[in-house]
């Protein structure tokens, strides 16, 4: 049914998937265990230290009136979660972003009409 080539193609082609697998498995050991080597120790019953009333700064006031205060404070809560604590200082918008450089890309190379 399948010529000889066919099936060699196959077992190449399985055996380059089994040693992906074994690859990727061994990076997610390997980010697991340097994961748990960087964490210092901690007692089992110590919480998590929050900043006093002192400590806390004010937020600095509002530059851009396009951003609301509620998409500020989901992206502050899930930066928050994801690399701890950190203080964020300026969310705006770009100069100059990326689909104004695409549009002047498509646009640069055409004849000008007179």
């Amino acid at each position: 049914m399948f010529s000889l080539a066919t099936l060699k193609a196959l077992q190449i082609y399985g055996i380059a998937i089994a040693i992906s697998m074994l690859v990727a498995l061994l990076i997610k050991v390997m980010v697991l265990v340097t994961g748990r080597l960087n964490k210092p120790a901690a007692p089992a019953n110590a919480r998590p230290q929050s900043p006093t009333a002192t400590d806390r700064t004010p937020p600095p006031p509002h530059r851009h009136a396009a951003v609301p205060d509620e998409v500020i404070a989901a992206i502050s809560a899930a930066l928050a979660v994801m690399t701890g604590p950190h203080r964020i200082l300026n969310i705006a918008p770009s100069q100059v972003s990326w689909s104004l450089q695409g549009r002047s890309a498509q646009h640069s190379h055409q004849p000008q009409r007179k």
